[in-house]
């Protein structure tokens, strides 16, 4: 998964105006920080897309992000 398609799957699921927020201040114990912390460390954006769709209980169906590819096994 590209920044570019983390992005996008972010603003699709919670919505434009709460992506920013989500990826700036939410805190994600599994990742021991914020998305964007995880990020600059160079977490892959996949595993803190997962990080996030597990934390704030997105539905199964819907964790390979709408309009992105399901993940590669």
């Amino acid at each position: 998964m590209r920044l570019s398609e983390f992005q996008r799957a972010v603003a699709e699921e919670f919505g434009e105006a709460y992506a920013g927020v989500l990826i700036r201040d939410h805190w994600l114990a599994a990742l021991g920080g914020t998305a964007r912390e995880a990020l600059e460390r160079g977490v892959p954006a996949r595993k803190v897309w997962d990080a996030l769709c597990v934390d704030l209980d997105v539905p199964v169906e819907r964790r390979h992000g709408r309009g992105l590819r399901p993940p590669r096994d």
